[in-house]
């Protein structure tokens, strides 16, 4: 990705969506050119020049001060992930950390395999870095997706998402998984713009997901977070489940997703009948607890285990 290219859109994209009532200045009326605010009323809200921002917005940030960078923010009004993301495609230091990183392989611990496996009531899976799963338990695969039974390149949510059909039935806001997926994966581009196996991933869902362009188009950047999901499950029918985020200690690149229902709710009896389902059969990555794509063998189907494509989150 490149970084002053991302800057000059991303500056432009947020800009674009504000009016003049939204930051309490007059709107004389009248057919603007472009959408949003102009450039000369986000640099009076920032407290700087409009040459000066109109080189920023131009994709020239190296020597930007940390301050007028959070004024700049401010008067976007950005949320704290897209915070994140102007500093790191911004601040030299900030984005560095990143570069030249080593590829290693993403791995969960054996102690938090076992975790996983012991929450046999909670549907949950690790997500790495680019989206990649890389570990799960027997009922996150069996809400989700038969992760092992899947080629290791293809263990990814973004990818099931837009190129496996299946997605499009399981969540019953597609659209809305979509979003928040290209949102996640544009925090990571921004976090690591040199990492190639997350580039040739974006190059593909662009190449093949016309929807996955126009969201792309968008530059909106959303981090993991809680909430609930519709789904529509082909043995168990329809759910309402919250998801919870966490991310484990000493490895900020790996985040464990849950379900759960509400207790006496329709849907929780279905997530126990859907428990009892898969109650025989291996659990966990197969055949190598924790590796990601870049690193874990092709796995066979394993017996016992309905050898299916279908579902991401």
């Amino acid at each position: 990705m490149d970084q002053r290219t991302e800057l000059s859109e991303f500056l432009r994209s947020r800009r674009a969506r504000l009016r003049p009532a939204d930051v309490g200045l007059p709107d004389y009326g009248g057919r603007r050119r472009v959408p949003g605010l102009r450039r000369e009323e986000l640099a009076q809200l920032a407290g700087v020049s409009t040459a000066y921002y109109v080189r920023l917005e131009q994709g020239h940030g190296e020597n930007v001060s940390t301050a007028v960078l959070d004024a700049i923010a401010r008067a976007l009004r950005l949320d704290s992930a897209e915070r994140e993301h102007l500093r790191r495609i911004t601040k030299p230091a900030a984005r560095g950390a990143g570069r030249g990183r080593p590829s290693r392989p993403q791995q969960v611990r054996p102690e938090f395999q076992q975790l996983l496996d012991a929450m046999e009531g909670v549907p949950a899976y690790v997500l790495g870095r680019r989206l990649d799963v890389i570990a799960w338990n027997r009922l996150g695969n069996a809400l989700i997706g038969d992760f092992a039974a899947l080629p290791p390149e293809h263990r990814n949510m973004a990818w099931q998402v837009f190129l496996d059909p299946a997605a499009r039935e399981l969540y019953r806001d597609w659209e809305g998984k979509a979003t928040d997926l290209v949102g996640i994966l544009r925090l990571d581009a921004g976090r690591d713009p040199d990492d190639p196996r997350l580039a040739s991933l974006i190059g593909e869902l662009s190449l093949k997901s016309e929807e996955f362009r126009r969201l792309w188009a968008a530059h909106d950047v959303k981090d993991k977070g809680h909430g609930v999901k519709e789904l529509h499950h082909p043995v168990v029918g329809r759910l309402t489940l919250r998801y919870e985020t966490l991310r484990p200690a000493g490895d900020p690149d790996q985040v464990l997703v849950t379900y759960h229902a509400a207790p006496g709710s329709v849907s929780a009896e279905s997530l126990r009948l859907l428990a009892s389902w898969t109650a025989t059969g291996p659990t966990g990555p197969d055949p190598a607890p924790g590796l990601a794509p870049e690193a874990a063998p092709v796995a066979e189907t394993p017996t016992g285990r309905e050898s299916s494509s279908r579902r991401p989150q």
